[in-house]
């Protein structure tokens, strides 16, 4: 559905852009939002990123890879973002409530989840962004080497790392 959309607004429909924005608004500010841990940082983001796509829509080539585009221009306005106002990496975000799973079944889930988010939380943001393409938006590594500007190996090396490191931290935690 999307290829049919980003041809039809490369043909000039503003209705086919406006249904493209409603098609990837959401998922584009969750990505803005682990990038930059702030509401309003990734509300603005996403919309010097909305601009950067409606100019540069005409020049993407091939429909089918709108949304490793899209992701790489959002990726790119919040770095840019993120150096004229460097921010801690380990600071705590506004709310994560917009992404709160539903009540969980058992207290012992309850705490689990908790402890993750907890731990997601401290992450180093390059390994916060890596996780959330890779898990939530579900990028292929090939798909991340590119929005990210990292060689493939060095991102499986990060994911075996990342997960090592959170199978420790949890299991700890478990045992406390």
């Amino acid at each position: 559905m999307s290829e049919l959309l980003v041809l039809r607004a490369q043909e000039g429909s503003g209705l086919a852009f406006g249904q493209l924005v409603e098609l990837w608004q959401e998922r584009l500010w969750r990505h803005a939002y682990r990038l930059t841990g702030r509401e309003a940082e990734a509300w603005d983001v996403l919309q010097e990123s909305w601009l950067g796509i409606g100019k540069g829509l005409k020049r993407l080539r091939d429909p089918s890879l709108f949304k490793r585009w899209a992701f790489t221009i959002v990726t790119r306005a919040a770095v840019t973002r993120l150096r004229q106002a460097p921010q801690e990496d380990s600071r705590e975000p506004e709310s994560m409530e917009r992404f709160a799973e539903p009540e969980a079944e058992t207290l012992e889930r309850d705490l689990m989840l908790h402890n993750l988010r907890e731990e997601l939380r401290r992450m180093p943001r390059a390994d916060r962004v890596l996780v959330s393409l890779f898990y939530l938006e579900q990028f292929e590594l090939w798909e991340i080497s590119r929005v990210l500007d990292v060689p493939e190996g060095t991102l499986k090396s990060r994911l075996h790392r990342i997960r090592q490191t959170l199978k420790e931290r949890l299991e700890r935690k478990s045992h406390e």
